[in-house]
C-alpha cells in the first residue's frame, strides 16, 4: 500500500511535534558513541523505562547494539552547540565535553538539564531503525532550569507562561 504523502511530508508533519534535544551515549570498551537524538520518551513509570531511537545506518550502531546499557543525556537551553556537536558524523564529538562513567556502558555528559543512566532491557526493529529501551538505574541532575527545544527544524525557547493552568 502506497501512502498519500511524500517521506518529506512525512518528516515534516512530524516537525510540528516539539520535542526536547538529548544525546544518547554508550560504549563497548572498545568505543565510545554519543547521537543527538529527539525521539526520548517515557515507557514505563513500574519498573521505570525509557526509549531511544537510532538510524540503522549510523556510523556508531554497532557501539549501541553492543553496549549493556545507554546513557540519554537532556540538554538545556544554552547547549545547541553541543546539540550540533553530536549531530554531526565522522568528527571527534567528546572534544572539550565534560563526562562521567555510567554504570551501564552509558556516558554522563556534565554538565546538563538530566541525565538518566539505564540498562538495557530490550532492543526492538522500528524499521530503518533500532529502538533501545532502558531501565533507568540512575537519574543525574544537572544544572539549568531550561530545556533546549526542537519544532519546525529549528531550536526554541519556552514563551513565558500565562495565567493559563492545565486541567489536573
Amino acid at each position: 500500500m502506497e501512502n498519500a504523502f511524500s517521506a518529506r511530508e512525512f518528516r515534516n508533519a512530524l516537525g510540528l511535534f516539539a520535542t526536547g534535544v538529548a544525546v544518547a551515549t554508550a560504549s563497548n570498551h572498545r568505543h565510545r558513541a554519543g547521537i543527538t537524538i529527539n525521539s526520548f520518551a517515557s515507557v514505563s513509570l513500574s519498573p521505570p523505562l525509557v526509549l531511544f531511537s537510532a538510524a540503522k545506518t549510523l556510523n556508531s550502531i554497532d557501539t549501541f547494539n553492543d553496549a549493556a546499557g545507554f546513557t540519554i543525556n537532556v540538554l538545556s537551553a544554552d547547549q545547541a552547540s553541543l546539540s550540533a556537536q553530536f549531530a554531526k558524523a565522522g568528527e571527534d564529538k567528546w572534544l572539550n565535553v565534560g563526562t562521567a562513567a555510567g554504570k551501564h556502558g552509558g556516558i554522563v555528559i556534565t554538565p546538563c538539564l538530566v541525565s538518566f543512566d539505564c540498562k538495557l532491557h530490550a532492543k526492538c526493529d522500528g524499521g530503518d531503525h533500532v529502538i533501545f529501551i532502558g531501565e533507568v538505574t540512575d537519574i543525574i541532575d544537572g544544572t539549568g532550569d531550561q530545556p533546549l527545544l526542537y519544532f519546525r527544524g529549528s531550536y526554541r525557547d519556552l514563551a513565558p507562561r500565562s495565567g493559563a493552568r492545565l486541567a489536573a
